[in-house]
């Protein structure tokens, strides 16, 4: 696939990044060229020097032969543009990144297409929204919907009192028979080796898996695992970004008790202007006097989206050491998600994954609906709609031609999410939530084109 990113910041650079791993042709075009030089030494693409506003510049990059248009500069305006000019230029699919919430919100209303922007995405936003969801899933590390709730997928360490320690994946399904959830991807501790659960694989005490499940796994979750389920009510936010504001704004709606640090005086006060019902505190969130003199140790969770990933590890170990019961770090370089899950932070986001995601979909083939890749695992877990053609419509999960590097997670039909075993027959229209290993991907997405 052909794929012209514009802006090679963090995020563009990301894309960039997991999309030539992919064999794909990409063209990275910004107008910084430090930038450009370090992208073109460390990844195998073309680097173009340049205004992607200019439709000049964007002949140059060939759009009019190119498959998907990203546009991820930080300026809400230049993306705009740059989508709608490509679009006219012939580029078949276009993403733009946006700032504005509002902008998303109304994106129906708007008729955007008709602009030429196929799909508008908030790295910030969308981070918000996880940590929000985190929230919700106090007692988990890591979480996804699908279909609004139908089907969730969840991460944990396993603690030794969980109830299925020394079992396999089979003798926890004979001892627990009826349960909601199933696993779908598993990291010994200490290791990177990233594995997808068979019936002879042993769960063992400090695995980080995953599992997919309904609303009734959740509460069978909690009982087999020991996770902890924590009521969060008073919640302390480090940082006025984006992230921040959007997180404290959405929190507030719902009825939590919001305390929100930043230290930027005047940012501080356009917080508090528009967002009355929550309390904002005009100090630099990195004194830890400061943090007691607010009562942190009272807080049910902490949550640090500062633009500095090392202050938010280091203020979220603060919370540890004040019993916090939630903490949750937005963290930008990545080789601290490993790092970070071992000292003992609960929850880490990273918004360069979480619109990554977002976009990943529109480059797999199939009718994929939704997917995320999982923290830390070298695994991806997709939402594919059933087609009347696909080579699994008709059959029963046990028939498919599944890789052992793949595993059905769950299936959603008319809005309802199942945990579909072997004798489960898959049916068009059918959403196939699936979990696979990166070279299992090309086979699994020819079983639902």
């Amino acid at each position: 696939m052909k794929i012209l990113i514009a802006g090679a910041g963090e995020v563009g650079y990301h894309l960039a990044k997991l999309f030539s791993y992919e064999s794909h042709d990409i063209t990275l075009i910004d107008v910084d060229e430090e930038r450009l030089a370090y992208a073109d030494k460390h990844l195998d693409i073309r680097t173009l020097e340049g205004d992607a506003t200019s439709p000049t510049k964007l002949i140059e990059a060939n759009v009019e032969v190119t498959d998907l248009v990203i546009s991820v500069t930080s300026n809400q305006s230049i993306n705009i543009t740059v989508c709608v000019f490509s679009k006219q230029l012939g580029c078949k699919r276009t993403v733009s990144r946006v700032s504005n919430d509002d902008l998303i919100k109304n994106k129906d209303r708007l008729d955007i297409k008709s602009l030429g922007i196929d799909e508008v995405i908030s790295p910030e936003a969308l981070a918000a929204e996880e940590m929000h969801l985190l929230l919700n899933q106090s007692g988990f590390t890591d979480t996804f919907e699908f279909e609004n709730g139908a089907l969730k997928m969840i991460g944990l360490t396993l603690r030794s009192k969980a109830a299925f320690i020394g079992k396999t994946v089979q003798e926890a399904a004979k001892v627990y028979p009826g349960i909601h959830f199933v696993p779908i991807a598993m990291q010994r501790f200490g290791t990177q080796y990233t594995i997808i659960p068979r019936g002879d694989t042993e769960f063992k005490r400090g695995d980080r898996v995953y599992f997919v499940t309904d609303d009734e796994g959740l509460e069978e979750l909690y009982k087999l695992t020991g996770a902890e389920k924590r009521v969060i009510k008073n919640v302390m936010i480090l940082g006025g970004s984006n992230i921040g504001r959007t997180l404290a704004s959405q929190l507030s709606t719902n009825n939590y008790n919001v305390k929100l640090i930043e230290k930027n005086d005047k940012k501080a006060l356009q917080i508090a202007d528009s967002l009355p019902n929550i309390l904002v505190i005009n100090e630099d969130g990195r004194n830890v006097g400061l943090l007691e003199e607010e009562n942190i140790e009272k807080m049910d969770a902490f949550i640090a989206v500062t633009e500095n990933s090392e202050t938010n590890i280091m203020s979220c170990l603060v919370a540890n050491t004040k019993n916090v019961k939630k903490t949750i770090a937005l963290v930008e370089n990545m080789d601290y998600f490993q790092l970070s899950h071992n000292i003992g932070i609960n929850s880490l986001v990273n918004k360069k994954l979480i619109a990554a995601n977002n976009i990943f979909r529109y480059i797999r083939k199939g009718d994929l609906v939704a997917m995320t890749k999982l923290n830390n695992m070298n695994a991806e877990l997709m939402e594919f709609k059933v087609k009347s053609t696909s080579l699994v419509c008709g059959n029963s999960i046990a028939e498919i031609d599944f890789p052992r590097t793949a595993v059905v997670g769950g299936v959603i039909r008319n809005g309802k999410g199942e945990i579909a075993l072997g004798d489960f027959v898959v049916k068009e229209d059918d959403h196939v939530v699936v979990c696979c290993l990166p070279k299992s991907i090309k086979r699994v997405e020819k079983l639902f084109c």
